[in-house]
């Protein structure tokens, strides 16, 4: 029997000051999976770890859970804090919480870290599971993951949780694509699927901007074939420039424009190179930041793991074939100012699903902020998102 299902409520001093819609204290918790796991690549994980965090009460039929799934650079921690002293929640926190339109005094709800993140799940910071006693980390040696992948370990964690059925799997960007393969994988284990700013595939330009990334990381000089931890160092520079390209394809020109215009930092030209444009002291600091939180090893499995979904692949590039297998309900959500995941891509997904004949609505929401809209506050996005989740927990 599972306490709480996975919460680990702490208590808390009377000093802690949380808002009174958070989830307030959390922890991380370890699901080991002593099954092998085969993998896309033809490889296969003897065990594995995933890291997860779960949030609200799993009602008596267990008929209430959602599974949110996290985009490229995400993790377990959703929402709340991980002590008293924390002054910034999870990712997702805006919508996540009592009230909010993830509702945690209706739903019960996980989010796991994907295989091959950095964040306590098996990957390249992990020491090795293929080899006895192993005192070494996978660094380079992690086999290359799949969103297929990802969703069949989400399974298994499913099984361990006692949850035979999702109420709703969840995801933006890379983790609506993670909602898409759970509705044609395990069509009979979720009665809803959720899927914003994402698409069925990537763009050639997407795959593009991947790969710059994931070369300005194997070229900085401390990358060492990816086995930097053996030389005790980390490729900070490659890192950094992969997170500074990457956001500049979440942010809108007009957000852009909105937030740092031409502004300069000392008011004048220095004629240097030196971070002269707000934008550009922005985008070095957002860098920086990265570096330290994230690994370089796990960047590139992210990357290849968005680069290589294509369900539709494996139906001789008939999308509605491939989508005919689900049986749940869909939501589809796109942002006007998004040019990295363009409200074109979802409409591909909802065409393929009414040609599928299944139940899609779609709403394309105006916004200014671009891809990353989709985890800011847009009151018409969450007002949509609360009146639709709120017509499923009715359900449950």
């Amino acid at each position: 029997m599972h306490v709480a299902f996975g919460i680990l409520l702490l208590v808390i001093g009377l000093t802690a000051n949380f808002p009174p819609n958070s989830v307030g204290i959390v922890a991380t918790q370890l699901y080991h999976c002593q099954t092998p796991l085969a993998l896309a690549c033809g490889r296969f994980l003897p065990n594995f770890t995933l890291a997860y965090e779960t949030y609200g009460e799993l009602n008596a039929d267990k008929s209430n859970a959602i599974l949110i799934c996290h985009a490229l650079s995400g993790h377990q921690h959703v929402a709340g804090y991980h002590h008293a002293e924390e002054t910034k929640p999870g990712w997702w926190d805006l919508c996540v919480g009592p009230g909010k339109p993830i509702d945690t005094r209706r739903f019960f709800v996980v989010c796991s870290n994907n295989l091959g993140g950095c964040h306590g799940s098996s990957g390249p910071t992990q020491l090795r599971s293929d080899v006895d006693h192993s005192q070494q980390v996978w660094g380079p040696d992690f086999p290359i993951v799949t969103v297929e992948d990802w969703v069949q370990a989400q399974a298994r964690l499913a099984d361990f949780l006692g949850i035979e059925q999702w109420a709703v799997v969840i995801g933006g960007s890379l983790g609506g694509m993670q909602a898409l393969q759970w509705s044609i994988a395990f069509p009979e284990r979720l009665r809803h699927a959720i899927v914003i700013a994402s698409a069925a595939k990537l763009s050639a330009q997407n795959i593009a901007f991947n790969e710059i990334a994931r070369q300005a990381i194997m070229s900085d000089p401390d990358f060492h074939q990816g086995r930097y931890y053996q030389h005790g160092v980390l490729p900070k520079k490659g890192l950094i420039l992969a997170r500074m390209l990457g956001h500049v394809t979440y942010l809108s020109d007009h957000a852009m424009r909105l937030k740092f215009g031409r502004e300069l930092q000392q008011g004048q030209f220095n004629f240097d190179f030196n971070a002269e444009f707000a934008v550009e002291s922005y985008l070095r600091y957002q860098g920086e930041v990265f570096s330290e939180i994230f690994d370089a090893n796990s960047y590139l499995l992210m990357t290849k793991a968005l680069d290589y979904f294509d369900p539709a692949r494996a139906y001789q590039d008939q999308l509605a074939d491939a989508m005919a297998k689900a049986r749940c309900q869909f939501l589809t959500i796109s942002f006007s100012s998004d040019w990295r995941f363009a409200p074109e891509r979802s409409r591909e997904i909802v065409n393929a699903l009414m040609k599928a004949r299944k139940a899609v609505s779609y709403a394309q929401i105006e916004a200014a902020q671009g891809h990353d809209a989709f985890l800011l506050k847009v009151p018409r996005y969450l007002q949509l998102l609360g009146c639709y989740l709120n017509t499923v927990a009715k359900t449950c």
